[in-house]
């Protein structure tokens, strides 16, 4: 357990890890390719070592520098590993890394911590059986584990039965390039968390593969090919950097974070105008963003389909706001390394909060944080929980964060980091 000392308003520049989402994307892509790619600035991070891990068991090394990693990519050759290949609670490496699997030849059994087999991972399997994929959940229940018997990819025409979680979609899309024959992907139902895709489709192209689709990314046609290693340089986390922007936010004080970019490659740099639509200021400084907070925030109204992994933040930072705060479209919280939805409500609750849950909404009453006193905050084994209520520490004395070795999941250093605001 870390209790949080409740800071003045902050003052400070501060760098972030490279992002957890293009240092998995960049890992696949670099692995694909056909020799050696460097990464710049990746996120040596639990679930980046995982996905590491299997990629060394399916042939693919990957040295770890200081700040650089070497990947020696196979081409798309993926060796059959000797045991099974465990991911822990890593959901965006198993759907990738299923995907992955299915470039091989021979069986392959795909697993991870109890949570992943509460994990859908149905609609992927579907589409990859359209790609004649034979893969299948081993308990019926279409959640990890896994089980695949895999001789690569036909090609051709697939569907994605919904978008609900758009790692399906950047899963099938990074190695569709590896198929049989040039691929096109339909996908049913609207698509959330947009920008991840675009993400997705940026790193192929700075590989050297060009896809073609539709302005709602429902509809895709993938050419065949094969990426070129390159030098790829990883913009700082923007997702980790939200909570630094928000401790500026509920401190009314002023952080600067220094290497995520404008424009950036990643949606959750979008929690930055939100906070300045709550009453910040924000600023562009050299290379990175600066975020000054105001005394008094107000409650805003928001659609965060495309930035569910910044809601939680979002959600602390309202609760020092005057008004309501609206954040719908969020259902596809619930199956995140916790039922995110739910769990940060409770927790908010516990600080004197009042709060509403619906299906896939969440509404905070703030009074400016009049309400709000200390409690031992519940992280449910999920890094984002743990970093976004000790925002709410920052300001209010007894915020004690339980199960706080969490973070290591993404931001392993997060606590070090955070101590220097105060």
């Amino acid at each position: 357990m870390i209790e949080i000392t409740p800071v003045p308003p902050v003052n400070a520049t501060v760098l972030v890890p490279g992002s957890k989402s293009l240092t998995q994307r960049a890992l696949i892509a670099a692995s694909l390719a056909e020799g050696k790619s460097t990464l710049v600035g990746p996120l040596g991070s639990e679930d980046t070592s995982y996905t590491c891990g299997a990629l060394a068991q399916m042939g693919i090394e990957v040295d770890h520098g200081e700040d650089t990693w070497a990947v020696h990519g196979n081409g798309g050759l993926i060796k059959t590993p000797a045991k099974e290949i465990f991911l822990g609670n890593n959901g965006t490496a198993t759907r990738f890394l299923t995907s992955v699997a299915a470039l091989g030849h021979g069986v392959f059994r795909i697993d991870g911590e109890e949570r992943m087999h509460e994990r859908p991972i149905g609609p992927l399997l579907s589409a990859l059986q359209g790609w004649g994929v034979d893969v299948s959940s081993v308990n019926g229940t279409g959640c990890p584990p896994l089980l695949l018997n895999s001789t690569g990819l036909t090609g051709g025409a697939t569907v994605l039965p919904e978008g609900r979680s758009s790692q399906y979609l950047s899963s099938l899309l990074l190695v569709a390039p590896y198929a049989a024959a040039p691929s096109t992907l339909e996908v049913n139902g609207e698509v959330l968390s947009k920008p991840y895709v675009a993400m997705t489709l940026s790193v192929m192209s700075d590989f050297g593969v060009y896809v073609d689709c539709n302005e709602e990314f429902t509809s895709f046609s993938i050419p065949q090919g094969k990426y070129r290693p390159m030098v790829y340089q990883v913009e700082g986390d923007a997702s980790n950097a939200s909570y630094f922007w928000a401790a500026a936010a509920v401190t009314g004080g002023r952080i600067t974070v220094a290497n995520v970019p404008v424009p950036s490659l990643q949606g959750d740099a979008g929690l930055v105008p939100l906070f300045a639509r709550m009453g910040c200021e924000v600023s562009r400084d050299g290379d990175g963003i600066t975020l000054t907070g105001r005394e008094q925030l107000e409650g805003i109204i928001v659609d965060m389909g495309d930035m569910p992994d910044v809601v939680p933040t979002l959600a602390v930072v309202a609760a020092f706001a005057h008004g309501k705060t609206v954040i719908q479209n969020i259902a596809h919280l619930r199956i995140k390394e916790c039922d995110r939805l739910s769990a940060t409500l409770t927790e908010l609750a516990k600080m004197g909060a009042e709060v509403e849950e619906g299906d896939d909404y969440m509404v905070i009453h703030g009074d400016g944080g009049k309400r709000l006193h200390g409690a031992s905050i519940e992280t449910y084994q999920d890094h984002r929980m743990a970093m976004s209520f000790a925002v709410a520490g920052l300001r209010i004395a007894g915020v004690q964060i339980t199960g706080e070795e969490c973070v290591g999941k993404s931001f392993p250093d997060f606590w070090d980091r955070f101590s220097l605001l105060g």
